[in-house]
């Protein structure tokens, strides 16, 4: 069974996982209780096959690594919000941070151990909205990809203070995700984020440094995205 993102085979499964679980209770979205056992579900139902967690890319962010490659770490505190199978979290490591990864499921964290044996990254079951306390203020680097545009509702509003929570004075919170106008009603999951939603971080403290936009094609689809760099004062 083949494991490489781009082969055919690793495709089909892709498509049919996404069908089976757009099909399950919370996948468009409900409370908390819900979309943290659809998440669960997803790791879960997987057994092993990658292909069939329709996030995973099996290689961290190009965007990512290009902000990196410009930002060493140098031993500053890092977190990896919703890190899933540990690509990204890896990458920020390799990078000179001292990095802790979370997700909400327990399995997906199993699962980010397992790939990455000799790992430097502290990974963690924990939940977003529920942090543990040292954590609050503590990281220099922040680091949200697609976990925002994964939430729906009030844990969507609610998401945008859980992750600036988390970014110390002087701190950097980096953002990649897709983004849609303002006007646009898109049926996820995910649910790109507007502009005015990406502005919500100023009324949390921190100040947009940079605003990349870019795009990501898959077969016919141009995706747009943006990566943003915020920053709390020191």
């Amino acid at each position: 069974m083949s494991s490489a993102p781009g082969d055919e085979g690793f495709l089909h499964r892709r498509g049919a996982a996404r069908a089976r679980l757009d099909g399950l209770f919370g996948a468009k979205g409900g409370d908390k209780a819900d979309r943290s056992a659809w998440f669960d579900a997803v790791y879960q139902t997987a057994d092993g096959d990658p292909a069939a967690v329709p996030w995973a890319d099996l290689a961290p962010k190009a965007e990512l690594v290009a902000w990196l490659a410009a930002h060493p770490g140098k031993g500053l505190r890092a977190v990896d919000v919703g890190c899933g199978l540990g690509d990204n979290a890896e990458a920020i490591a390799g990078a000179g941070y001292k990095t802790t990864a979370f997700d909400l499921s327990p399995k997906a964290i199993e699962w980010a151990k397992a790939r990455f044996e000799q790992t430097r990254v502290d990974y963690r079951a924990a939940d977003m909205f529920n942090l543990p306390r040292d954590w609050i203020g503590a990281f220099d680097l922040v680091h949200e990809c697609y976990t925002l545009q994964a939430l729906h509702g009030d844990m969507r509003e609610e998401g945008f203070a859980a992750i600036a929570r988390l970014v110390a004075p002087g701190g950097r919170l980096l953002v990649l995700t897709r983004t849609t106008a303002e006007d646009s009603s898109p049926d996820g999951p995910p649910w790109p984020l507007t502009p005015s939603e990406l502005g919500r971080f100023a009324g949390l403290g921190l100040t947009c440094q940079e605003t990349f936009a870019y795009e990501i094609r898959k077969g016919e689809r141009v995706i747009p995205h943006v990566r943003q760099v915020w920053q709390r004062e020191g």
